[in-house]
């Protein structure tokens, strides 16, 4: 289906742009959130008609865009949440919760402004973007961790599984290395004792 966009929508185009795009996308997407319309001859008229318009009031939202992304932009959250060793949420971050984050310290940004492919499910420092116009876009840290001491080394920059896992195998390094030494006097034991055993077989013959 071939569209006129009345936003500039990523990866498609900007206001005024004739794209054609799948009809699932537009009757799904486009259409229904007044990004675009369908291209016929009247649309392409009405556009026209109203394209000062649009792009006045594009200009003014995206001035309100920027103007709001000072208090957002380089913001970083931190949720706690239960997950196993490995790092593996019990559970997931989404977008409502980054939301939810944002408004307790002042930024108010709406579920779909948060710009998430998938929800988080592992411990970590996270980058997350919000767009707030199609034309504004800014990135937030989301520090999500097991603990407030955790998420406090994470922000620090220490990777805590890494810290983890190393910490772990540090016993078990040792616990390999006990073995080999009594091996190794077991080994310097049975040396010892053959000369005695060959003597005592010799005395006997």
């Amino acid at each position: 289906m071939e569209v006129i966009l009345l936003e500039r929508v990523e990866k498609l185009g900007a206001i005024g742009d004739v794209v054609k795009v799948k009809n699932g996308f537009a009757r799904n997407f486009l259409l229904p959130n007044k990004k675009a319309l369908r291209a016929n001859e009247a649309n392409r008229k009405l556009f026209e008609a109203n394209r000062v318009r649009i792009e006045e009031d594009n200009a003014a939202k995206r001035a309100d865009a920027e103007k709001a992304s000072k208090g957002v932009n380089g913001k970083t959250v931190q949720l706690i949440r239960q997950a196993s060793n490995s790092g593996q949420l019990y559970g997931s971050v989404t977008g409502r919760d980054i939301v939810e984050a944002l408004e307790g310290q002042g930024a108010k940004v709406t579920k779909s402004q948060v710009v998430l492919d998938r929800p988080i499910k592992t411990i970590g420092m996270h980058d997350v973007k919000v767009a707030l116009h199609p034309e504004v876009s800014v990135t937030v840290k989301v520090n999500v961790a097991r603990s407030p001491e955790e998420a406090d080394l994470q922000a620090q920059g220490i990777d805590v599984l890494q810290q983890m896992f190393e910490e772990e195998a540090a016993p078990l390094v040792a616990e390999q290395l006990e073995p080999v030494g009594e091996a190794a006097e077991e080994a310097t034991a049975d040396v010892a004792a053959t000369p005695a055993e060959d003597a005592g077989e010799d005395e006997e013959a």
